[in-house]
């Protein structure tokens, strides 16, 4: 498998061995392994984020491997951000795949296909082989991948191109989306709008530590598409104590199965109707989710000033 493949990880080597397990059935060509840096203050954390750094070694058939180890922790906004930027500066497309993430082998093959299909189609961000809308909510379910306004990124790939248009930093977002676009992208939806602009104001004023958001903004601002499997291919393994933000499993996944490769072309637009069932049920942006959404928001930060 010559496509490049990015691996970011931190501090749970357990699910890192899983994935390398999965790589080795693929066997990419060239590899490259980021791992952030430990905590100050965190018991145990460093032996961890060693044992990950350890497993470079596991990385046995025969492949180029480039490594960045973080001597200190960058965090997930920055230090997901760095890797991906580091991997880019290095090839001009490829996959990306949290530690977490365990692809059906036929995943690779699908984002290898579509990296070639639009490579030179600018109306296409990425490609993502997540998926959470049943066949039932699909328009044309019977299509092997359909494309979103959203880039899904648990199991991904993209090309440089896409990736310049990122920014960790979106203060002056609002100028960049103004209201009659914004509402154009959220799906003609209120909720859905109020939904993102609050995502993006509380990124810009820095009370939330990532970077994905950062990419839908991107795409927003672009009007880009991503195309997106309509079979599942990935099994996200890192719900937990552990994890970042994925701490509660909502088994929101549709079951994980094989695509058919190759596939037939699709027309680049957007599948609308699968878009507003993720609104609705993945991003929970109703007029009920977003009372929600306020009441965790004033809980956290009450907690944050106690």
């Amino acid at each position: 498998m010559n496509e490049p493949v990015l691996v970011m990880a931190f501090n749970r080597p357990d699910h890192l061995a899983v994935l390398i397990d999965r790589l080795r059935e693929v066997r990419p060509a060239r590899v490259f392994l980021a791992v952030d840096g430990a905590r100050d203050g965190r018991a145990d954390e460093a032996a961890r984020v060693q044992a990950c750094r350890d497993l470079a070694a596991a990385f046995d058939w025969d492949c180029e491997l480039e490594t960045l180890f973080q001597p200190s922790n960058l965090g997930c906004g920055q230090g997901v951000s760095t890797a991906i930027s580091w991997f880019f500066g290095r090839v001009e497309r490829g996959i990306i795949l949290e530690d977490d993430i365990i692809p059906h082998p036929s995943f690779f093959g699908f984002c290898t296909e579509l990296l070639d299909r639009y490579a030179d189609d600018s109306r296409v961000f990425a490609i993502s082989g997540c998926n959470f809308v049943p066949r039932s909510a699909q328009t044309h379910p019977d299509n092997a991948y359909r494309f979103s306004q959203v880039p899904h990124i648990w199991g991904w790939a993209t090309w440089r191109r896409s990736w310049a248009q990122h920014r960790l930093d979106i203060a002056g977002w609002r100028h960049q989306l103004p209201p009659g676009r914004l509402w154009a992208r959220a799906g003609h939806s209120v909720p859905g709008s109020l939904y993102w602009a609050s995502t993006f104001e509380l990124l810009a004023r820095k009370e939330v530590d990532t970077w994905d958001g950062q990419l839908v903004l991107a795409t927003m601002v672009s009007g880009q598409l991503t195309a997106t499997s309509n079979v599942n291919l990935i099994e996200n393994i890192g719900f937990g104590e552990l994890a970042t933000h994925t701490v509660e499993d909502r088994d929101e996944l549709q079951p994980i199965e094989p695509i058919r490769l190759p596939t037939s072309d699709v027309p680049v637009a957007l599948d609308s109707r699968a878009d507003a069932w993720t609104r609705r049920h993945h991003f929970r942006a109703t007029w009920r989710g977003m009372a929600g959404q306020a009441d965790r928001y004033l809980r956290q930060r009450k907690g944050r000033q106690a």
